[in-house]
């Protein structure tokens, strides 16, 4: 079972015209949902409210097969995002968290830590900046097996993170554990001002994951390894918007490595590494397509390259 910790949320998507439309939505919530639709045994970890949001946060994700063994109950409201989409489909996130579900998630929710049937967890995004939840999950990141493979997508929302330095400190602890590590060319420029986006890609390799993948929108995607770099085709296709793109695209690569029986041991197979990654792209670029975080199906997906 692959184990997705952190938070879940509702979007409010403001469109160009000013309109709004509620979306579930959060980095680990998406992450889990797309594991789950692409048939991956997976559970979410993490704090959902009994409100009418939770409500329907929950049944996204059981619709999904995805395992709420792990996920709290709590009366606290869902936390919210307000993302302003631009021209093309990108978004602009501001974050509403204060006494909100999510951001609760104490150690002795999870006493055991993962359980014994986790093959894999991923973290990542206010999943890694919120308190008590960032701790919690950093704890689990520690205390991990060393059978467990982690992936980390810290997915950076500055605008959330209040104190940088601590942030920065948080993830390179975790990153000392992390297998694969997802970053996109923004959280780069963000995490690493002063380096360009290699040099900075390199400086994470050197923190322990064996593999960094780096997305830069419709650009080619950069899997960095102690190898070197290979750069791999991002397909052109029309642009709905891009919420949830990156999850999709750490959720294909999860899928497609876990689903071909690989774990930590298989790190050194660049080949495997690469078909992965392409399998992931293809996960990633079909959610552009369409309105939200929506990614395609396992059936939609037969016959792509990496699929297992």
């Amino acid at each position: 079972m692959i184990v997705v910790a952190g938070e879940s949320l509702i979007d409010l998507l403001v469109g160009l015209d000013g309109a709004v439309e509620a979306a579930p939505g959060g980095g680990p919530y998406n992450t889990a949902r797309t594991l789950g639709r692409l048939g991956r045994p997976v559970a979410f970890l993490g704090r959902l409210s009994t409100d009418r949001f939770g409500v329907l946060l929950r049944f996204g994700l059981e619709v999904e097969g995805v395992d709420l063994s792990l996920a709290v109950a709590t009366d606290d409201p869902t936390l919210l995002a307000v993302a302003e989409l631009d021209a093309a489909g990108g978004a602009t996130y501001r974050f509403y968290g204060e006494g909100t579900a999510a951001p609760g998630l104490l150690v002795s929710d999870v006493p055991d830590g993962l359980p014994p049937t986790a093959e894999a967890l991923h973290v990542g995004t206010l999943g890694l900046v919120f308190e008590p939840m960032a701790a919690t999950i950093e704890a689990l990141v520690a205390t991990a097996s060393p059978d467990v493979l982690v992936m980390a997508d810290p997915n950076c929302r500055p605008t959330a993170i209040r104190d940088a330095s601590a942030y920065r400190a948080r993830l390179d602890r975790i990153l000392g554990r992390v297998d694969v590590a997802k970053v996109s060319v923004d959280d780069l420029a963000w995490l690493d001002s002063g380096a360009g986006p290699l040099d900075a890609t390199r400086r994470i390799l050197d923190r322990g994951p064996a593999a960094v993948l780096v997305t830069d929108g419709p650009r080619p995607v950069r899997l960095v390894t102690a190898r070197g770099v290979v750069e791999l085709a991002v397909p052109a296709v029309p642009v709905v918007d891009t919420v949830g793109a990156g999850d999709a695209f750490g959720a294909g690569f999860l899928a497609a490595w876990t689903g071909a029986g690989r774990g930590r041991r298989d790190l050194a197979d660049h080949e495997a590494l690469a078909s992965a990654t392409q399998f992931a792209i293809e996960v990633g670029t079909r959610t552009t397509t369409r309105a939200g975080a929506e990614p395609p199906s396992l059936a939609e997906l037969e016959g792509v390259a990496g699929l297992w």
